[in-house]
This record gives C-alpha cells, structure tokens and sequence, in this order.
C-alpha cells in the first residue's frame, strides 16, 4: 500500500460519518455556554491591564497545548488531514475578527449587554445556513429563532445610546460569529470535530502571535495563572461548542447559546455588581422559554421534518 493511501486511511479514521444526534447536540452547546461566560468574564478582567491581542494569544495557545495533549497522542498528524485547508483559513479569518471584536465590546460595555447583542448570532448562521447549505429550517425553528431573538432585543434595549462604539463591536462579532457557525456545520460533513478544533486554534494562536510586538505587558504571578485558566476554558468551550455543530443542524442547536445570557447576568453582578433590570429579566426569560419550548420539539419521537 502507498503512503498516499495510508494516509488517507489515517485522514478517514477521524473523519466518520457524522450522525445527526440531537439531544446529545444540545447538551454539548448547554455545557459550552457556561463555560464560555466564565472565560468572557476572565477575559474582561484581562483587557483591562493587557492588550487584546496579547489575551487572545494567551487563551488560544494555552487552549491548543489543552486540547492537543488529548488529541495527538490519541491520532497523531492524521487530525490535521484535511481536503479544505482553505476553508480552514477562511474560518480563522472570520472567528479571528470576530473574537477580537467581542473582546473590544467587552471592554467597552457591561458584559449581560455585549452579550445579549452578540446574540442576534443566531438569526445570521440559520440564514448562512439556509442560503449556503441549503438546511431546511420549519417554520417552528424560525419561530423560536425570532421569539428569542426579541428577547435579545428586550435585553438590549436597542435605541439612540445604543449604537456606540461597543455596541457596533458587539454586533459585528454577531455577524461574523453567524458565517463561523455555517461554516463549521459545512465543513464537518467531512471533518472530525479533532481536525476543526486543531486547526481552528492552531491558526488562530498564530495569528494573534503577529500582534504581540505591537503590546505585549509581562503579566504577573497570579495574572498569569489567570490567563491560563482563561486558556483552558476556552479551549474546553471550543470543543464543547464545535461538537454541538457536528451532531445537530445549526438551528437546532445555536438557539440554547442563549443561555450564556443567564450565567452572563450572574457573572456581570458577582463581579462587577451589575443589577438585573427588568428588561434584562423578562428578556431572558423569554429566551429560556423559547429554548425548552425547541428542546422539547426536537426531541419529541415525532421525525423533525414532519414536526416542521
């Protein structure tokens, strides 16, 4: 056998047929959504003493050294086979930008608020998906798309003072988060979630690389360590959130990120002491609801294209 054909053997071992698995889809974006507040509020704290790019490039190595020491061991360099190396980049260009802008909104504006304007997200990647993957997306799916996206609106309060700079950064990072996720859903009809995620930090800890000569400020003991943990939840939330999108179509799974909204909330007022309006209550509220109502439509015995 050649060494061509070896390969490819090696490249098709991580890149099973994917199975559409529901339930299991949820529970992995629920588990990356609390995971990812924690690591947006770390990152909040940093970026008030660090440069940005300098955060970004912390959390993103210590996040592939994470998840290349389970990954490699276990497949070697066949998770880095791939037959869309540009699509990769075009993914990293894209999630690059994006998590550099929801860094620079966190900074700029409470985090419940930066939060709830990214997450119009989800009205951007079912469109991305609709029009690029051609998914079929019912009429149930797209109601509680837009029910929980006014509850975003509820949240965010969208007026006069709400388009400043942060803000624009927090929707721009919506934008570009909602082609990431269709892309991500595209790619892994032939990608394994370990060649995604590898590829996906790989690229990204070397960009952000280019930018720490521009500022770089040596972190402190305990700032340090702080980095690190930022690092590995991030690397733990990019797994979690990739595997979500491998086991379900996007607009199954992507509504329930709004649930971060709550641990957003919480964090916001544990750390910063940031009260819980009303609007930020009924607003979330309606966002939980529109997100058990989908779990219970999705997992009902029902086959989802009849439901729809």
């Amino acid at each position: 056998m050649t060494a061509s054909g070896s390969i490819e053997r090696g490249a098709a071992a991580v890149r099973p047929e994917r199975q559409e698995r529901i339930p299991l889809g949820i529970l992995y974006m629920i588990s990356a959504t609390a995971v990812f507040a924690a690591s947006s509020a770390i990152s909040k704290l940093l970026v008030v003493r660090y440069p940005v790019g300098e955060v970004l490039f912390a959390r993103n190595i210590v996040g592939i050294l994470l998840v290349g020491g389970f990954v490699l061991p276990r497949l070697g360099l066949a998770a880095f086979e791939t037959r869309k190396l540009p699509s990769h980049f075009a993914r990293s260009v894209s999630q690059g930008c994006s998590q550099s802008f929801i860094l620079l909104a966190f900074s700029m504006m409470p985090l419940a608020g930066a939060t709830a304007i990214m997450f119009s997200s989800p009205i951007f990647s079912t469109l991305a998906s609709s029009y690029f993957l051609n998914e079929r997306v019912g009429a149930v799916r797209w109601a509680v798309l837009l029910i929980g996206f006014l509850g975003v609106l509820v949240i965010a309060q969208p007026g006069a003072d709400s388009f400043q700079i942060g803000a624009l950064f927090a929707l721009g990072n919506a934008v570009l988060f909602g082609t990431v996720v269709a892309g991500v859903r595209g790619m892994s009809s032939t990608e394994s979630t370990e060649t995604l995620i590898m590829y996906q930090l790989s690229l990204l800890t070397l960009a952000y690389a280019f930018f720490l000569p521009f500022g770089f400020i040596m972190p402190t003991g305990l700032d340090a360590l702080v980095m690190i943990g930022s690092g590995v939840g991030n690397g733990a939330a990019q797994y979690l959130w990739t595997r979500a999108i491998h086991l379900a179509p996007t607009s199954a799974v992507v509504p329930f990120q709004y649930i971060q909204l709550v641990w957003a909330m919480l964090l916001g007022f544990a750390i910063w002491g940031d009260l819980p309006t009303a609007g930020l209550l009924f607003g979330s509220a309606v966002v939980i609801a529109s997100g058990l109502f989908l779990f219970w439509h999705e997992t009902r015995k029902v086959p989802v294209a009849d439901a729809d």
